[in-house]
């Protein structure tokens, strides 16, 4: 029996061996790639702790803006795929920070975005060079992923009249008195009187034309891409002078004696400037005022940010002067800059405490309010108080005119 099995495996031979040569070459395979792997993480993650701590943050620490890492692949994400991956693996819980504002603002006053995540997302870039992202055909659909998620998101987050822009601080120190504040100061740059009729570009669920016809008097028509918006604004406020319609800018042609849009040129678009201004001078009469009020940014871009095109604003981007400027100058006159963009620092907060403190009651409302979706929204608000905290972004106040004011335009701040 021995000898016949031996005979059998020597009979065999050159196959056994193959089979022992090639599960041996598949181990050192293994190997080598357990090797590489550790050797390519050792490497991002000494690369990343170094970047990072040039803004004075740690990788592990134990401070309150330092970076808590829970999956191997993080460092390679976020070098391969930027902004996208960042806040991707943010929501999906690769990494944590205590406060991720802090990490935001620090990590931006440092420079480390041109440093880490300077990698344009290259289908984004092509498809906003190739066509028009904010055309007609598409304007509506940010209206359907965003601002339709639902009232009770909203009203948990935002102040009593959920005006949805940067609030003014100057001598406020809760949510609803900054608001209230901004909705004045913009009454008052325009200078209304009553009687007078106000187009509201943009005019989400109603806050500055319930304002403006309750205290100063005037009639309001304001236009949105959002149902629910204009559902919600022409229930509440049916007792006013307001018409809120579901319209793009593009198709308005009616004339008004003033003109007031308040954080929706971010959905506008630099192809569309022209487009944008032209129409808003058509519906100013010829001794109106139109203030315009957006985020702006320091850096020329005409591509959205990735994470915030794909989970927040679709087709979303935010100006720069040198953008917004030459399409402006052909049909106004800037009578008025003012800048308060530290001030939407403190909004984001005042939004992100009411959105924390409420969850408990908001994911049981809706299916799509789950973990993800918390994490998605907190990195939402939170990174963008960041940018503004490291000045970053900025908010801009426009008065604009058709033909100069005679004597000037005094400024009401």
């Amino acid at each position: 029996m021995l000898c016949r099995q031996l005979i059998y495996y020597l009979s065999h031979f050159p196959v056994c061996l193959i089979i022992i040569i090639n599960n041996i070459y598949l181990l050192l395979i293994i190997i080598i790639q357990h090797a590489a792997a550790i050797y390519i993480y050792d490497g991002l993650a000494k690369k990343m702790t170094d970047l990072l701590a040039c803004a004075d943050i740690q990788v592990n620490g134990s401070r309150p803006w330092d970076l808590q890492v829970h999956h191997e692949n993080f460092f390679k994400r976020v070098f391969t795929q930027g902004l996208l991956g960042l806040g991707e693996a943010y929501m999906e819980g690769w990494w944590d920070v205590d406060k991720l504002d802090q990490f935001i603002d620090k990590a931006l006053s440092g420079d480390l975005r041109n440093q880490i995540v300077r990698r344009e997302h290259l289908p984004l870039v092509l498809l906003a060079k190739l066509t028009n992202m904010q055309a007609l055909t598409r304007a509506y659909q940010v209206g359907e992923q965003h601002y339709n998620l639902g009232q009770e998101l909203f009203e948990s987050m935002l102040d009593v009249r959920m005006t949805y822009t940067c609030a003014y601080w100057k001598q406020a120190q809760d949510l609803d008195t900054a608001q209230m504040a901004k909705l004045d100061l913009v009454c008052q740059k325009l200078d209304l009187r009553p009687g007078q009729h106000v187009l509201d570009i943009g005019c989400g669920w109603g806050s500055f034309a319930s304002y403006a016809a309750e205290y100063y008097g005037v009639k309001v028509t304001g236009v949105t891409i959002s149902t629910d918006q204009a559902e919600y604004a022409s229930q509440r406020y049916k007792d006013l002078p307001i018409n809120i319609v579901v319209k793009d800018y593009r198709l308005l042609d009616q004339q008004f004696d003033h003109v007031v849009s308040l954080g929706m040129f971010e959905h506008v678009g630099a192809k569309n400037y022209a487009q944008y201004f032209e129409r808003a001078s058509r519906c100013l009469k010829s001794d109106g005022l139109f203030l315009l009020h957006t985020i702006g940014c320091h850096e020329q871009t005409s591509s959205p940010n990735p994470w915030i095109h794909k989970y927040i604003f679709p087709n979303g981007t935010v100006p720069s002067l040198s953008l917004l400027a030459p399409e402006l100058e052909k049909f106004f006159v800037l009578e008025d800059l003012h800048n308060f963009g530290a001030y939407y620092d403190a909004t984001l907060m005042a939004w992100f405490e009411n959105f924390d403190r409420y969850w408990p009651n908001l994911k049981h409302l809706k299916g799509n309010y789950d973990e993800r979706f918390y994490r998605m929204w907190k990195y939402y608000l939170l990174t963008c108080a960041g940018a503004f905290r490291a000045r970053k972004l900025q908010l801009w106040q426009l008065v604009l005119s058709k033909h100069g004011l005679p004597g000037g335009y005094q400024r009401i701040v």
